[in-house]
């Protein structure tokens, strides 16, 4: 699983866990403390070893108060060693008691299924159904995580298809054919990956109709996929193969078979990337001069069109009281450079909820256009509000101000331009 994936699930846990009240302290008598620090010491860096120690602990002090982080300690024990079956035993004890954390529901599930068994899949698509009541409610924080919207709207598909595989999964083990294979093709069309495209070709196989599971694995053959190991891409030629001569008698095709899915897929990227684009033209960005920033009042402001001159971006948000102590200051500072036209000073809003913006300058009387900052944060790696940044004449980060302090500031602030501009323009 990638990093934004992660980002996506440890969000989904925030967000529940910020709906639970906050724990009360609890007492642990010292010699359950010293023996539990012991035996974690003893346990080092193993992830296996910390898991056989949690659990000798919890053996011997069965009625612990820490007993709830000890069992989510040793679920992500189990996680980093990638052990299915402690996965599957300490996950669920957490489960248990979060039931809305994502990182579990998907990892249990897919850990389930590694046995096939009646049983397992039951357990799995329980864990999947709640996966995928909890993704939906997940679109609107993204931005409380620096990602753009195009970037979270493609974590929220990825997490759904993996979850709508699984799902697809277990239900041919139960033997619900029809419903297995209707799963499949739609985790595809959520998010189409190698694993969901094999999946599909199992339940046609499954079936009886080896000619639709030999289209169906040619694209897991061919769809782009960075998780797709060369391992992986060897059993799905060698399967390929003898479907599509169980289809037809003979492998006389089955390159024009391939190449076809080769072609399908690309376009099938192609269109992704298209929608993405026209949703979040941000999207996949690394350079902030690439940006284009939506407007409070709904302009929009391409970052290239200030190429050559210095600009000075103001990064802040309606809840940050530091930010509307910073903000006279900055008027100072403008003031300073009102009539040269090679600065400028862009206020960019970071706010979650962006209907909170547009009263909040009226309430404060704040004068200016003000743009979003949509992911602009990610890219200059923003981690505390104010933030002030400074881009040069040739569209490089010349200066980086987090916090300020109220004496220095406006001088300070002053002389980064100052030197800004003696930088040379991008030729």
């Amino acid at each position: 699983m990638n990093r934004l994936a992660l980002i996506l699930l440890a969000a989904c846990w925030y967000g529940a866990a910020q709906a639970q009240p906050p724990a009360k302290p609890v007492e642990v008598s010292p010699q359950e403390k010293a023996d539990l620090d012991r035996a974690l010491a003893q346990a080092g860096t193993s992830p296996l070893e910390s898991v056989r120690v949690i659990e000798k602990h919890l053996a011997q002090y069965p009625d612990s108060p820490h007993r709830e982080e000890l069992e989510r300690r040793a679920a992500n024990a189990a996680l980093t060693a990638n052990d299915d079956a402690l996965i599957v035993i300490w996950g669920e004890r957490a489960l248990a008691r979060q039931p809305a954390d994502l990182q579990l529901l998907a990892r249990v599930a897919h850990s389930l299924l590694a046995v096939e068994s009646k049983d397992n899949a039951e357990r799995a698509i329980r864990y999947t159904h709640r996966t995928e009541e909890l993704i939906p409610q997940m679109k609107q924080e993204g931005a409380r995580f620096g990602m753009s919207a195009g970037e979270w709207q493609a974590q929220c598909d990825r997490a759904m298809g993996r979850a709508l595989t699984d799902e697809a999964r277990a239900a041919g083990y139960l033997g619900r054919r029809d419903e297995a294979l209707a799963l499949a093709k739609r985790a595809f069309d959520t998010w189409p990956n190698a694993e969901s495209a094999r999946e599909t070709a199992r339940s046609f196989d499954r079936l009886g109709k080896p000619a639709e599971a030999a289209v169906a694995l040619a694209d897991a053959f061919t769809i782009p996929d960075l998780f797709n190991t060369d391992a992986q891409r060897a059993r799905d030629r060698s399967l390929l193969g003898e479907l599509y001569r169980r289809a037809h008698g003979s492998e006389t095709g089955l390159g024009d078979l391939v190449l076809a899915a080769y072609d399908r897929n690309l376009a099938l990227a192609k269109a992704r990337e298209l929608r993405v684009r026209q949703s979040d033209p941000n999207a996949a960005l690394t350079d902030p001069m690439a940006f284009t920033l939506s407007g409070v009042d709904g302009a929009k402001l391409s970052m290239a069109d200030l190429k050559g001159k210095v600009l000075v971006l103001d990064l802040w948000a309606t809840w940050c009281a530091p930010c509307r102590e910073q903000h006279p200051l900055y008027e100072q500072v403008k003031q300073r450079f009102r009539d040269n036209p090679d600065v400028v000073f862009l206020s960019i809003d970071a706010d979650a909820d962006h209907q909170a913006v547009k009263p909040f300058l009226q309430e404060a009387g704040w004068q200016g256009p003000v743009y979003f900052e949509d992911g602009l944060t990610r890219v200059l790696a923003v981690e505390s509000l104010p933030t002030t940044i400074l881009i040069d004449r040739r569209g490089q980060v010349f200066s980086r101000m987090n916090g300020f302090v109220k004496q220095l500031f406006v001088d300070a602030l002053t002389d980064r331009i100052r030197g800004a501009l003696a930088t040379a323009p991008r030729p």
